[in-house]
């Protein structure tokens, strides 16, 4: 089978028990950086040793099927340099070629910086997307900030130190007003939060911020629905045959308005 095993993103205690199992276990262990994962075996006391192929953004791809192939015989260990696998690190492509190998797929769960900076940024964490890393290119980048004009869920990105200072001071000139916690060194000694409307915590990386970054940028507010347009959304799908309740139920749950108030508004169209 195919272990994803999810690695400290800092702390070194957070390594569970299970991980240390399946490592000292393991045939082969696919890593994305074999003397970092050399290291985290010695770490943690693990004297197996295990085939270690490296598995990286650069050969995944190439490797996927060869993995999928020693996992049908061996059980094989997917790790990450820290985190949990495939979430902006390597392993999607192997989990894909395993699938269709049908060889199992299972986990040993472990910290991801993802789940790990949106549960304390303070943000909504009912919905939310992760997009990865900030885009470098200026153009692409302008596009994804502005894109969060019409986005309703928590956003979760991945930033360079070198850049969080510019792409924030971007942030704050579409979104001023909207709250930002940048998630600093998680679970390692200095571990900081800083938490505010975007336009404050752009002044307060400009001069610099050193460590590993998570940025979390809270959803568009609600904007106001349009009572005509909804009126009109719902004698739209009576047209198309649906039952004028079930309509106006519908179009209730998109805008928020009121059930019975769309329900009575349709009836007294129709009249």
């Amino acid at each position: 089978m195919l272990i994803l095993a999810g690695t400290p993103i800092g702390n070194l205690d957070d390594a569970s028990r299970r991980l240390v199992q399946v490592l000292a276990a393991a045939d082969v262990v696919a890593c994305e950086d074999t003397r970092t994962t050399a290291k985290l075996l010695r770490l943690l006391e693990v004297d197996a040793r295990p085939r270690l192929v490296p598995l990286h953004e650069h050969n995944e791809r190439e490797q996927a099927e060869a993995i999928a192939a020693l996992a049908a015989e061996h059980d094989v260990v997917l790790v990450s340099d820290a985190g949990m696998p495939g979430i902006s690190d390597p392993g999607y492509p192997v989990v894909v070629a395993c699938h269709e190998a049908g060889v199992t797929v299972t986990s040993a769960p472990g910290p991801s910086a993802v789940i790990t900076a949106l549960a304390i940024s303070g943000l909504p964490t009912d919905r939310f997307c992760f997009e990865g890393f900030v885009p470098r290119r200026a153009g692409e980048r302008a596009r994804a900030i502005a894109a969060l004009a019409d986005e309703p869920r928590t956003s979760v990105f991945y930033e360079s130190p070198h850049r969080l200072g510019a792409t924030l001071a971007e942030l704050a000139a579409a979104h001023p007003d909207r709250l930002v916690a940048v998630c600093r060194e998680l679970t390692k000694l200095h571990e900081e939060v800083v938490r505010g409307p975007a336009a404050e915590v752009a002044e307060w990386a400009a001069d610099g911020v050193r460590g590993e970054i998570v940025l979390v940028v809270a959803g568009a507010p609600a904007r106001a629905a349009d009572p005509d347009a909804a009126l009109a959304r719902v004698r739209e799908l009576v047209a198309g045959g649906m039952r004028l309740k079930d309509a106006a139920g519908a179009v209730a749950e998109e805008t928020g308005l009121g059930k019975r108030d769309l329900y009575e508004a349709a009836l007294a169209a129709r009249g």
